[in-house]
């Protein structure tokens, strides 16, 4: 991949980016680094964080309002807070890749949907996005010709490149694992807010990452492309201390010829994930023994120790637009989604100010089918706009789960684009 970059040193993969947060900005950078790629544009809602954002990575930001569109050379970069209209405009800019980064997701979609309307490939940091209009992104990606993916960098990418590797080698994928280092479902922006600072995310951000909604939603996209189910609600997350004790700590007969997701908690190396594969082979197993891999019976432990978000996201962005390939789609089907559970007793009357990342619901996966026969509610589609959020129609006690018929919903972008993607049936 390297090889095919460094032949478009004279002619760069014109990449736009939206969101200027703590993985924007990281993406901002490696794509002005990277050999082969150039940053056309920095899209964010308030323009002094596109504008420092360009300073950072070394670029002399050059504001435009979306409409009327300035040249720039190869040492500027565009900022505005009209996102849209740049990607409407991509008969001037030459885009041929899109990276969507922000913590949105109606207004992510309507992104990327500009973006695939503008014959861009585009790469999805954001996973929520992926989750909930996965399905709609890529009717339109194939009508166009266009690829949507899953970031290279985040977890469920990393271990959809882990599997792709180890199913050429033979083995059957049991279990894909995240490696989570902390859970608090009860945690709140308020609570969590101290941490998000010395992070500098957004303690909402923050809040999803820690009460686990973010590990169950990127569990639930890796489920939906590869058919990889939870062996229970929320899946089962042993505490640990390495994750070499991961043979010793589930049942994977109970698995059947099922392959799950699941994580392991508090365990090194923090930031890693891992795969269990099967191999039934008695020809492999001294070779697998000789290559010290670890194993119990049949199955056999895959690690990598880290994940590096923004830094694999040119990865993806070479993948799609050199290769025409993915990282990661809902190829599987929607088997899985993220449901809502109250944080703590909740009220009648109450608003919801915040679905993933808020102070009321936390998020763990099901299968759809599951939650289909208690009319259980998608944590995401508690998403309000501005002045307009869902309201809670009677009491919910703590770790009661939430149902559709519990909430009252704004008339906003959210469900419009929901409906879009219903009637593709």
């Amino acid at each position: 991949m390297f090889k095919k970059l460094l032949k478009r040193q004279s002619n760069p993969i014109r990449v736009g980016l939206v969101g200027a947060g703590a993985m924007g900005r990281g993406i901002a950078w490696q794509v002005a680094h990277t050999t082969g790629m150039r940053l056309m544009f920095i899209g964010d809602l308030d323009i002094e964080v596109a504008r420092s954002t360009a300073k950072q990575i070394g670029k002399e930001p050059v504001e435009t309002d979306g409409v009327t569109i300035p040249e720039i050379t190869d040492q500027q970069v565009l900022i505005t807070t009209n996102t849209l209209g740049l990607l409407r405009r991509n008969d001037v800019l030459k885009m041929e890749a899109f990276a969507e980064a922000t913590n949105a997701i109606a207004a992510a979609c309507e992104y990327c949907l500009a973006a695939i309307e503008g014959g861009m490939h585009v790469v999805l940091m954001n996973a929520e996005v992926d989750m909930v209009y996965g399905k709609l992104l890529q009717h339109e990606a194939k009508k166009h010709n266009v690829v949507v993916t899953s970031d290279a960098g985040d977890q469920h990418g990393v271990l959809a490149t882990m599997i792709d590797e180890i199913k050429l080698w033979g083995f059957d994928i049991v279990q894909a694992g995240n490696i989570k280092g902390f859970l608090n479902y009860y945690a709140t922006p308020e609570s969590i807010r101290p941490e998000a600072e010395k992070r500098n995310l957004s303690a909402v951000q923050c809040c999803a990452y820690t009460d686990g909604t973010k590990l169950n939603i990127e569990m639930a996209l890796l489920c939906n492309a590869l058919g990889l189910a939870p062996f229970k609600d929320g899946m089962e997350g042993p505490r640990c201390q390495d994750v070499t004790e991961v043979l010793d700590l589930f049942d994977f007969d109970a698995y059947g010829d099922q392959g799950r997701v699941d994580y392991i908690l508090g365990s090194e190396p923090g930031g890693g994930v891992y795969v269990v594969g099967k191999s039934d082979s008695d020809f492999q197993r001294p070779y697998l023994a000789y290559y010290k891999l670890l194993s119990k019976g049949n199955y056999y432990l895959f690690y990598r120790p880290y994940h590096l978000c923004h830094l694999e996201t040119t990865t993806a962005i070479a993948r799609a637009v050199l290769d025409g390939e993915a990282v990661l789609t809902p190829e599987a089907g929607y088997l899985a989604d993220v449901y809502a559970y109250a944080k703590s007793d909740l009220k009648a009357g109450q608003t919801v100010e915040h679905g993933i990342g808020g102070a009321e619901c936390y998020g763990l996966i099901r299968t759809t089918a599951d939650a289909a026969a208690i009319d259980h509610l998608p944590i995401a589609y508690l998403e309000g706009e501005g002045d307009k959020l869902p309201i809670l129609k009677r009491d919910i006690a703590k770790d009661e789960p939430v149902r559709y018929s519990d909430v009252e919903f704004p008339d906003i972008t959210f469900h419009h684009l929901l409906q879009r993607q219903s009637a593709l049936g």
